[in-house]
């Protein structure tokens, strides 16, 4: 049986996933982790065959964090088990190193099986989520920022590509004709849409999604 590592800030749904694995007989769960900060040391700790993880953790991003498990333990496989269902996150965390997504709501049996899948090196998503990849596969690295990330406004996605090309607020504040002020407030909206803490997290995400080259 696969030993498995979640990585969740909810309690309640790191208790029901731990349940629903070991439950059905298919999986053990050695360690659970309820921040980014804590999984590193959770799997030098624990050796786990599978890393289940949140995209949104309340000190960092599970994409974040998922480059940081493929440079440090390569072959570890990551399965993406989150909320978030737009194009960008998927393909940020495939860029990342993740081996699987899946959207929250998921069966039991299929989280499962997807566990399993990964742990034995193989790759799962779920059906609207192939379907997606296949698309964004076809079409090449590039795609239009606002199917990436839909949640943004059409000034926000400029910010974003502005923040990608490593511009500051006050040089995108010159290049929009907009207030610092102005930039400062979109840059946050950017930052809580994307569910990043840092700039840096903000220019991965919109890199990994081919953003920030010069026109």
């Amino acid at each position: 049986m696969p030993r498995v590592l979640i990585v969740d800030d909810h309690p309640l749904f790191r208790d029901g996933l731990r349940t629903a694995l070991e439950a059905a007989g298919g999986a053990t769960v050695v360690a659970e982790a309820a921040t980014a900060g804590e999984v590193l040391d959770a799997v030098a700790r624990e050796r786990p065959d599978v890393v289940v993880m949140d995209l949104a953790l309340p000190d960092g991003s599970g994409i974040d964090v998922t480059r940081r498990l493929a440079q440090r333990h390569p072959g570890l496989p990551v399965l993406m088990l989150t909320m978030s269902d737009d194009d960008g996150s998927l393909l940020a965390a495939l860029q990342a190193g993740a081996r699987g997504y899946l959207v929250k709501g998921a069966g039991a049996g299929e989280v499962l099986h997807a566990v399993r899948t990964v742990a034995a090196g193989g790759a799962v998503f779920g059906p609207r989520t192939a379907a997606r990849l296949t698309a964004l596969l076809q079409e090449g690295r590039r795609h239009d920022a606002e199917r990436l990330f839909p949640a943004l406004t059409a000034r926000e996605t400029e910010v974003l590509q502005l923040i990608a090309r490593g511009l500051d607020n006050r040089h995108i504040a010159r290049e929009l004709v907009l207030s610092e002020k102005t930039v400062r407030n979109h840059v946050t909206h950017v930052f809580d849409k994307l569910q990043v803490t840092t700039r840096a997290e903000a220019v991965a995400r919109a890199r990994d999604a081919g953003l920030g080259d010069e026109d």
